[in-house]
């Protein structure tokens, strides 16, 4: 389940959006940066795209080189709660 926690507008007028990620196994928080006004169901679906693209980048890590990829991510960010 994932539940915005807070949106908070910077000043370079883009959008914070603070959310967390609540699942059986384990729970995390994030920062998603918007740039324009987007409804709430926009921000969820950007957010569960970026969490499916994350795990499944995850999946496909070489185990003799296990470097996440993180390149293009600098607008979201996740955490371990």
């Amino acid at each position: 389940m994932i539940r915005i926690a807070m949106t908070k507008t910077l000043s370079s007028g883009k959008s914070q959006v603070k959310f967390t990620v609540e699942e059986e196994d384990n729970a995390q928080y994030g920062y998603l940066l918007v740039s324009e006004p987007k409804p709430v169901g926009d921000i969820l679906e950007e957010i569960k795209h970026r969490l499916e693209k994350r795990r499944a980048e995850i999946k496909n890590i070489n185990p003799f080189f296990p470097v996440l990829p993180m390149e293009g991510e600098g607008d979201f960010l996740l955490f371990s709660a």
